[in-house]
């Protein structure tokens, strides 16, 4: 049997955090305006995988991992908090550089967007704090595999039909067309806007 109560519980709270703007967002965004659709989307299949690996460690327990070993909780803070600055700092320095000369394949294109995903949403510390505090709370203890398997599923759902809905309307050609003509400050305003949730995440 499903506990549907549980599920909607868990939905409701996972729709309300995934739609808050974080990194995970502005890298969907920035990817497709900057890129396209199919690597966008790529970029949005890693970061929908890390959310099923959340979802799972905190309908599990992860929650109750970190509080037993809160420096676990601090160091995975800090290391994802200084992946956000490094990546933002990368992207604003490199602001304006053009892509004429690439040479790699659509599938190593495909590959690499596809990490690039998987590492920002496991280095975010948003989504860390997200499940191991607010979502693993709306998730009752010893739930059946079912429900379990429910659950789990929710949040894949609802995290590929935000994403992607956002990887496919800035892809569209009018938009890509638009950044490409702002490509520095566009660039620049997103590594900045980075920069400062992993600044945010250090002084929390």
């Amino acid at each position: 049997m499903v506990d549907w109560p549980a599920v909607i519980a868990v939905f409701t709270v996972y729709v309300a955090g995934v739609v808050v703007p974080g990194p995970n967002f502005v890298a969907v965004a920035h990817k497709a305006a900057s890129t396209g659709r199919t690597e966008s989307l790529a970029l949005v299949a890693g970061i929908v995988v890390v959310n099923l690996f959340w979802s799972t460690c905190a309908i599990l327990g992860v929650g109750f991992v970190f509080r037993a070993f809160p420096i676990l909780a601090f160091v995975i803070k800090m290391a994802g908090a200084g992946y956000l600055i490094w990546f933002g700092l990368r992207l604003y320095t490199k602001a304006g550089e053009g892509g004429a000369s690439r040479t790699v394949t659509a599938q190593t294109d495909f590959k690499r967007s596809f990490l690039q995903g998987v590492a920002t949403n496991i280095a975010n510390p948003k989504s860390i704090a997200f499940y191991a505090a607010v979502f693993a709370s709306a998730a009752p203890a010893h739930v059946s595999w079912v429900t379990f398997g429910v659950m789990v599923a929710t949040v894949g759902v609802v995290a590929s039909a935000w994403y992607g809905l956002v990887a496919v309307a800035l892809s569209h050609k009018g938009i890509s067309d638009a950044y490409r003509k702002k490509k520095r400050s566009i660039d620049r305003g997103s590594g900045s806007l980075i920069v400062l949730l992993g600044l945010r995440q250090l002084i929390r």
